[in-house]
């Protein structure tokens, strides 16, 4: 916030200066000046010029501060501060200083030319004007503390703000480089299948095709969000398993096991599909005699787990990669940090990928 541009902190500000000055100088006078039963005009005018003593005082205060002020926000940059910035700040302090005690003398002038007839200050000597200087000096520091603590505090919130906002953007970044996508290669076998399938069965070709578009759909609208329904990724997964029908033919049974009171939770959009995938790839297609996909969905201590087991055993080829798992697992802790869970073992010559959601 810049603090030349508010106007409640002028207004504060000015408000300040005139309570410091009168509770440090005009109230300590007028407590110790000595009044009768009946005020003189001599002592009524002495009062006068000491309220005034303390309004001209601050209200120079309030003037030499603005352009201190001046010189810290246009000047006094805290994210790149140099020596030169500190000796920059005292310097332009220092003059304000100086310039304070050459007006404010002529300034205390008006009022006791008025009240009294003549200037007494001209009858003050040097040393009695500097004996003021470390109480006028004091008003400042105060004012330049507080200034800078506001400063620094702004400063600090804004680098937090603009940290907290990188982060999110390059959380949302790894999300969408992590997002899943159809494979190429699945979409130009199934393409090649469903050619050959044309001329020997059109209607069941008419449907894959239209099963295909669906799944390319599904990709392209749904890859700019964070979670999908429980119920569209099912959509998408059965799909996928009957296109990938059209080539596995019996070889490949799917079985689904899926809490209905489950299907509007959200997931991580194509993250099930990305499993049962891997399935088909690296268990089934491997198989002679094929083999079955489990997708048991269900709530597990308010949790949802997502269990997808495969007919095969647990082989990392040498030369994969293995980055649709490693995207399933950064996608998970960066939307839910800790709270998610992936887990994928072989238990009894099955493959299984679990996947622990927190409601």
């Amino acid at each position: 916030m810049k603090l030349l541009k508010s106007g409640k902190y002028h207004l504060l500000n000015f408000l300040g200066w005139q309570v410091y000055t009168f509770s440090t100088l005009t109230f300590s006078k007028i407590s110790y000046a000595k009044f009768s039963d009946g005020l003189t005009t001599a002592q009524l005018n002495a009062l006068y010029y000491t309220l005034w003593e303390g309004f001209l005082c601050g209200l120079l205060g309030f003037v030499l501060s603005y352009i201190i002020l001046l010189f810290i926000e246009t000047r006094f940059n805290l994210s790149h501060l140099r020596g030169k910035d500190w000796w920059n700040l005292f310097f332009v302090f220092s003059l304000a200083q100086v310039i304070y005690h050459f007006a404010l003398w002529p300034l205390l002038d008006i009022p006791v030319m008025y009240y009294f007839g003549s200037s007494n200050t001209q009858h003050l000597t040097l040393l009695m004007k500097i004996t003021n200087v470390p109480g006028f000096l004091a008003e400042f520091l105060v004012w330049l503390f507080i200034v800078l603590a506001i400063k620094i505090y702004e400063y600090i919130n804004e680098v937090k703000f603009n940290k907290l906002k990188l982060e999110s953007s390059l959380k949302e970044s790894q999300l969408n480089s992590l997002k899943g996508q159809i494979n190429p290669h699945f979409m130009f076998n199934s393409l090649n299948n469903i050619r050959g399938l044309i001329l020997e069965n059109p209607l069941k070709s008419r449907e894959m095709i239209t099963r295909l578009s669906e799944m390319l759909r599904y990709s392209l609208t749904k890859n700019d969000i964070n979670t999908i329904a429980l119920e569209e990724e099912i959509e998408m997964v059965e799909n996928f398993i009957e296109i990938s029908r059209i080539q596995l033919e019996d070889r490949l049974r799917y079985t689904p096991k899926i809490d209905k009171g489950l299907l509007k939770m959200e997931i991580p959009p194509m993250v099930i599909q990305m499993l049962v995938e891997n399935a088909v790839k690296h268990g089934i297609s491997k198989l002679k005699e094929g083999g079955e996909i489990i997708l048991d969905i269900h709530n597990n201590d308010k949790a949802l787990k997502i269990v997808v087991s495969n007919t095969g055993v647990l082989n990392i080829e040498e030369d994969s990669t293995q980055l649709g798992i490693k995207n399933i697992e950064k996608r998970l802790h960066l939307i839910y940090g800790e709270n998610a869970n992936f887990k994928l073992q072989e238990i009894d010559n099955q493959v299984v990928a679990e996947i622990t959601i927190p409601f």
